[in-house]
């Protein structure tokens, strides 16, 4: 087909309703008298068909809600979230308690063994060291899943050792699983999730375009839930679509407009998605004048373009793959609850911090050994070179081992 004479930019509420100042009739003579055909984002509607003739849709749609993303902002510390403070107390206390639990037991045992209520190899009292250090370390690295020495070798240790590994595994096992179960919905949490959601409350602002097909649909509409909306948005409306993604973009609004618009908002700006489901269905139409001789062709000629996929696959030029750059990570549609993302550092950063803190924490400790010890070196070579008799009469006053 070839195009001739001179293109005419129209806004695409040229065919509004008839409740609209957009829809009265002087406005659509436009297409009447002026051009042949309007093609855009003209939504067909009864209304419309009566001052032009529609051709078969060549896209289909519906209204839903574009809303903004929440903002994840996440404590260093996330990684404790899946158990409350008073269980990270409690936990931290059963530590301790075992802790000292063991070393005392150990100790009575050793006491008994060395005061003779006992025979016993005095091999045992060594092997059996289980020290307050030793036994803190030991509940630590058992909640670790992991081993170390001395272990516990009586029977009473034995049996507190083995309370205390089925407590770790049911927290280990606890924390793991509420782990995942609590990233998941802190990704997926929203304060709307449906329209009824967003007819329900009042903190959020909501509308759509005004003068507009969306706009028709709620005032003409004899559903409860959107009679309620239409009361709460009628004085809300924005005065074009632009002026209504901004507002989301702010926060705290969400705005009723096509599928079709959000889609290509959302493949734009990450921190916008859509909410819910269609609300209805309709679709967009090329516009001509009453009767005109062209509306059977065009009408074929999308037919045949929706049979062969090309209107598809230019859809999908024009919404994701022009601006290859700007497009969002692909999350299997608008809201789609089991979608997954990467941890990112915001997540787990606390983790890091804990890393970082214990290496540090170990490297003072380290350095300050070595300064202590070094420390005693000196005074002992101090003390050893002050002697009166030299080094024979020191090595004379220290005792030999048996």
């Amino acid at each position: 087909m070839e195009l001739g004479g001179t293109g005419v930019a129209a806004r695409s509420s040229c065919c509004g309703s008839r409740h609209a100042s957009v829809g009265r009739r002087e406005q659509c003579e436009f297409v009447i008298s002026e051009a042949d055909l309007a093609v855009g984002d003209i939504t067909i509607t009864s209304s419309r068909e009566e001052a032009v003739d529609f051709t078969l849709p060549f896209m289909t749609l519906g209204v839903s809600i574009l809303f903004r993303k929440n903002q994840e902002e996440h404590s260093l510390l996330f990684f404790l979230s899946p158990l409350s403070f008073d269980v990270w107390l409690c936990v931290a206390a059963a530590h301790v308690v075992i802790g000292l639990l063991l070393c005392w037991v150990t100790r009575v045992q050793t006491f008994r063994k060395s005061s003779g209520y006992e025979s016993v190899d005095s091999t045992d009292i060594v092997k059996n060291r289980l020290t307050l250090l030793n036994s803190l370390w030991f509940t630590i690295s058992s909640i670790m899943q992991q081993g170390c020495e001395p272990l516990p070798r009586s029977t009473s240790t034995c049996i507190i050792s083995a309370t205390w590994w089925l407590f770790s595994f049911v927290l280990v096992s606890s924390y793991t699983a509420n782990l995942a179960s609590f990233l998941t919905r802190e990704r997926l949490k929203l304060p709307i999730e449906s329209v009824e959601d967003l007819a329900k409350q009042s903190e959020i602002r909501y509308g759509c375009v005004r003068s507009g097909s969306t706009q028709a649909f709620f005032q003409e509409s004899k559903h409860e839930t959107y009679e309620r909306m239409w009361q709460g948005m009628r004085y809300d409306m924005a005065p074009s679509n632009t002026e209504g993604v901004a507002r989301v973009r702010r926060g705290g609004y969400a705005f009723l407009m096509e599928s079709t618009s959000i889609e290509y908002v959302v493949q734009r700006e990450c921190q916008l998605t859509q909410i819910g489901g269609l609300l209805d269905s309709k679709g967009y139409g090329i516009a001509l004048p009453p009767g005109s001789p062209y509306r059977s062709f065009f009408s074929s000629a999308i037919l045949r373009l929706q049979e062969n996929g090309t209107l598809q696959m230019l859809k999908e030029r024009w919404w994701k793959l022009r601006h290859p750059s700007r497009h969002c990570p692909e999350e299997g549609g608008p809201s789609r609850p089991g979608s997954a993302s990467e941890l990112g550092l915001p997540k787990l950063g606390g983790v890091f911090v804990v890393l970082i803190s214990g290496l540090g924490l170990a490297c003072l400790i380290a350095f300050a050994e070595i300064f202590l010890k070094a420390r005693s070196s000196r005074i002992s070579q101090v003390a050893y070179d002050s002697l009166p008799l030299g080094k024979e009469a020191f090595l004379l006053s220290q005792p030999t081992e048996k």
